[in-house]
């Protein structure tokens, strides 16, 4: 999956700005090491989602840079994008298509050999427990449903950086489960996973390493027991860590 333009890092942000009435990402710093799951957590308006879409190439930044694993994201945005799968919390599929035929039209944008894609779609759609709907019209799938199917077209082409930005709203628990093993097994077999969530069980559970970003700014970053201890000996679950460490920064 990785090749020799691979650096240590797979995310580096360095003063990054974005402003829209006011300002969304405020001078944020952020590194991301190749082949790690990193949960980014901060409240509402904390600059999150921009930042990923900035991550991404969804959004032009207003100053800074994005390095994604050694590639210039801005000066070179398809380079970058090549390596990068990106999801959103609001699933983006073709209602018209089956997954089959949308993992086939993704897969080609991506200039996947069509023998590579089906075989990747197979594998994809039995993990996510998608094999049984894999030639019926994504148009009656629910929220959960059209989520691993947009998943699993962000995976076939074999990203090395996965964004993800709150994955696992509107899934039920055995939906969620598959996507969490999904994440997992990649970043096991090398990827790196970025995501977002509210469900703060979930990033402690996963997440070898958390930031918490507020006001666009990134005030607290590492495992979970260096920011519990950066919140003070009362903090007990992520819960109350990252309540403290927003009091605080406020």
């Amino acid at each position: 999956m990785a090749d020799e333009t691979t650096t240590a890092n797979a995310l580096e942000i360095r003063g990054l700005y974005k402003s829209f009435d006011k300002p969304a990402v405020a001078g944020l710093d952020l590194t991301v090491r190749a082949g790690e799951f990193y949960g980014l957590l901060g409240p509402n308006g904390a600059g999150k989602t921009t930042t990923l879409r900035m991550v991404a190439g969804l959004l032009l930044p207003d100053a800074g840079t994005i390095t994604i694993a050694g590639r210039d994201a801005l000066r070179s945005p398809v380079e970058a994008k090549r390596i990068v799968a990106w999801i959103s919390d609001e699933p983006m599929i073709y209602d018209k298509l089956t997954p089959f035929e949308y993992l086939e039209f993704v897969a080609g944008l991506w200039s996947v050999k069509a023998s590579t894609a089906q075989e990747r779609a197979r594998q994809l759609f039995d993990l996510l427990d998608l094999t049984p709907h894999a030639h019926t019209h994504c148009s009656g799938f629910s929220k959960g449903m059209r989520q691993k199917v947009a998943l699993a077209g962000a995976l076939v082409h074999d990203p090395e950086i996965i964004i993800l930005d709150e994955p696992l709203t509107g899934l039920d628990a055995g939906s969620a489960r598959q996507v969490k093993r999904v994440l997992r097994e990649r970043v096991d077999a090398g990827a790196t996973v970025i995501m977002t969530t509210h469900i703060l069980e979930v990033a402690e559970r996963m997440a070898e390493r958390i930031g918490v970003i507020a006001k666009g700014r990134l005030i607290a970053e590492g495992t979970f027991e260096q920011l519990r201890r950066q919140a003070g000996h009362g903090a007990g679950t992520l819960e109350d860590t990252f309540l403290a460490l927003v009091a605080e920064a406020a």
